[in-house]
């Protein structure tokens, strides 16, 4: 009778597991869907195992919301073009097992506008430990914070330099190595939940600074209100900002083109920086840097539907400006 019961489980188990996990049944669904991206196989196991990846926690405390004129700005505009004595522009960065989107779009941002404002003079990477690990206000950690608060940190209690994982660069570079998100690859395996840093107010021993005397602050943070026009002419006027929005199990399949959500259940709310916008075959779009290393996506880029707050990525924009 055990063994019935068990063959009758069997397809019922096989069905569960396509609808739980980003596999190649999914990829290949949203392939012939004509939808206006490509899917392909990253990541490792059922998507539930990657939900830490997804620690931005949405709709958190707001920003006053600052409007730039509305001038006239260009069809497309990438800012990696547009300001390329600023390396960081170019940067992707891998958050490990880590729910600290939310301070990576942050600091990835902030460090774009302090070379930006400084006309290239000032080029620092600014620490995501450093936010993730001492802003106590700013959420959990690891295990989920607001972006909004981060630029708020920022511009309160100021954030001091650090590269990325293995570097000696800066005061304090990020301490959580990076993982394999990805089938096949070198790193290890993402997987567990990982604690976060203990909040260590000085720099490395190799640092020439003191922790305090490394400290960059913003002159102020704000909301960008859920305008596409608004938010293009903040980016095209003051450099590259974070945006907030909820994912789905197929965006950790995206490759290349415009992503649309296609399929699959919502998995949390991630961050990320747009640096620019466009169109392809007529759809428009943000180009967004993400935080999984440069093995995932276009080479850590991707694209997603302007226009539309497609899955809120237009609704919990923020930004700020460094003090100079």
């Amino acid at each position: 009778m055990a063994s019935v019961t068990l063959l009758w489980l069997l397809p019922l188990l096989s069905v569960t597991w396509a609808i739980s996990s980003p596999s190649q049944d999914m990829a290949t669904l949203i392939n012939k869907s004509n939808s206006t991206w490509r899917a392909e196989v990253y990541f490792q196991g059922a998507p539930e195992s990657l939900k830490s990846l997804c620690g931005t926690i949405l709709n958190g405390p707001k920003l006053p919301h600052i409007k730039v004129p509305v001038g006239n700005v260009p069809d497309s505009f990438d800012a990696r073009e547009q300001w390329p004595q600023c390396p960081t522009i170019q940067q992707i960065r891998d958050q490990g097992n880590c729910g600290s989107c939310w301070a990576f779009g942050a600091v990835e941002a902030i460090s774009d506008r302090v070379c930006i404002h400084s006309d290239g003079k000032i080029s620092v990477e600014i620490s995501a430990e450093d936010l993730l690990s001492c802003c106590e206000g700013c959420g959990m950690g690891c295990f989920g914070g607001f972006p909004s608060a981060a630029w708020q940190y920022w511009t309160k209690e100021g954030l001091v330099t650090g590269g990325l994982y293995g570097t000696k660069d800066g005061c304090r570079p990020y301490t959580i190595p990076p993982c394999e998100h990805h089938v096949n690859g070198t790193r290890p395996p993402c997987s567990g939940e990982q604690d976060t840093p203990k909040c260590e107010n000085q720099c490395i021993p190799e640092y020439s600074l003191s922790y305090p005397k490394d400290k960059h602050y913003g002159k102020d943070s704000y909301g960008v209100p859920s305008d596409e026009k608004q938010i293009m002419s903040e980016i095209y006027k003051n450099g590259p900002v974070e945006a907030a929005f909820t994912v789905y199990e197929d965006f950790l399949l995206y490759k290349t083109g415009v992503y649309q959500h296609v399929t699959g259940k919502m998995l949390g709310g991630h961050a990320i920086r747009i640096l620019g916008w466009g169109q392809e075959n007529s759809t428009p779009y943000w180009l967004a840097a993400n935080s999984w290393n440069s093995d995932w996506g276009d080479k850590g880029y991707f694209k997603i539907l302007r226009g539309k707050d497609h899955c809120g990525i237009e609704s919990e924009i923020v930004a700020g400006m460094p003090r100079m």
